[in-house]
């Protein structure tokens, strides 16, 4: 009896470990059907938005008009009669050079030109009175035509005298050296009792003209010739008068808050580069905008309304030249979208076809995934992509490079 009970236990312990271990490969079997969890990509709404768009094109700022001041005379530097980094006239005294070796030759000069009149003076009367002495036959013909060659000789003397003057006055006036343009003076190149030459042409000072500067950009012949067909075709935003409207971006990212005038006169084209230099003017009377400045130039284009953009990160293109991006469909499954794309602004292009208001656009992890694929879709955080360097452009992502997950991932 006792036998068969043991048996009989033996016989449910052997049934319910068989159980336990059936239940726990069903479960595993469940497991590995069921494959991993969908992969977590991010993804934005595609929205309708009014934008205004720009060409952003970097430059350096230059004064509207600089002039270098030059010694003209040689001498010392007397004094230096302005502060650096003042606004000065036109005409207004900078330096002084010793003027005492020039007044003296001043002096010379007119002192020689008393001279030269009185001879001429005596020489004159010595011709009239031989006119009539010679009429009278009382000199020969010889002597009263030499008197009358003195008395030219005495004229001309004077008018050389004249111009020996004037020419020393200009020499001292070149001692007191005045700005050439109205504008902001620089530091002193010299400093006082310097030695300075007119023939090496010592520089003294520079004058900048900064109440309007210039920012210079460069462009390619084929990006000129597109701005004038935009611009033939109002297509660019312009200032009263027909003037073509630009904008400046700072160097910590701010905008410049006076906007400018697009120059094209004197446009040449660089052999070496293929590149056209092309002009703005800004008025700048606060001077906050200084020769050698770094800025970013941006040419104001016309407004887009009702226009959806996805960040260029999210563009791929096909093997076979098309662009196309990846979205998510209602049930969480990754579909294929052929566009067609408009111009890029700040990181961002525009779609002109193959997406509607509402899709989910994939912007980051579809270089792991498929069409078809099931996902988790999460929101891009737009915060973390705009701490990127504004320059940072991405590439679209070449659509034959994406890799498909295999059965192991």
């Amino acid at each position: 009896m006792k036998k068969n009970q043991h048996a009989t236990r033996g016989l449910m312990v052997s049934l319910g470990v068989a159980a336990l271990l059936t239940l726990s490969a069903c479960t595993q079997e469940a497991e590995e059907q069921q494959g991993p969890p969908p992969m977590a990509v991010s993804v934005i709404e595609a929205q309708e938005e009014s934008t205004k768009l720009f060409s952003t094109l970097p430059g350096r700022i230059n004064a509207l008009d600089d002039a270098l001041v030059l010694a003209r005379v040689t001498g010392n530097i007397e004094s230096i009669e302005f502060e650096q980094g003042s606004r000065v006239e036109e005409g207004q005294l900078l330096f002084k050079i010793d003027p005492k070796p020039y007044q003296a030759a001043y002096n010379q000069a007119a002192a020689a030109l008393k001279q030269a009149e009185a001879t001429a003076q005596s020489a004159n009367a010595l011709a009239r009175r031989y006119r009539g002495l010679v009429n009278s036959s009382a000199i020969s013909r010889q002597e009263y035509d030499d008197a009358v060659a003195q008395a030219g000789m005495a004229n001309a003397s004077i008018e050389q005298a004249k111009a020996a003057l004037e020419n020393a006055e200009i020499q001292l006036g070149y001692t007191d050296v005045v700005s050439p343009i109205d504008g902001i003076v620089g530091r002193a190149m010299v400093t006082e009792g310097a030695l300075v030459s007119e023939v090496s042409g010592t520089a003294l000072a520079l004058v900048q003209q900064l109440d309007t500067v210039y920012a210079d950009f460069n462009q390619t012949v084929g990006e000129l010739a597109q701005l004038r067909r935009e611009l033939a075709a109002g297509n660019l935003k312009t200032l009263p008068g027909g003037a073509t409207e630009v904008e400046l971006m700072l160097e910590d990212g701010t905008l410049y808050p006076e906007k400018g005038e697009l120059l094209f006169t004197g446009v040449t084209v660089n052999p070496s580069t293929g590149e056209v230099q092309l002009r703005a003017t800004f008025p700048n009377e606060n001077h906050y905008l200084l020769p050698g400045m770094y800025v970013q130039v941006r040419l104001a284009r016309a407004a887009v309304d009702d226009a959806i953009f996805v960040p260029n990160q999210a563009i791929q293109r096909t093997a076979e030249g098309s662009n196309k991006l990846m979205i998510v469909d209602a049930e969480n499954i990754v579909r294929d979208a052929y566009v067609e794309l408009g111009q890029q602004f700040e990181g961002r292009t525009q779609v002109l076809s193959g997406i509607s208001v509402g899709d989910k656009v994939i912007v980051e992890g579809f270089t792991k995934i498929r069409a078809g694929q099931p996902v988790n879709p999460q929101e891009f955080n737009r915060a973390k992509d705009a701490e990127q360097p504004e320059n940072s452009t991405a590439e679209p992502t070449q659509a034959g490079e994406a890799e498909a997950p295999t059965a192991e991932q």
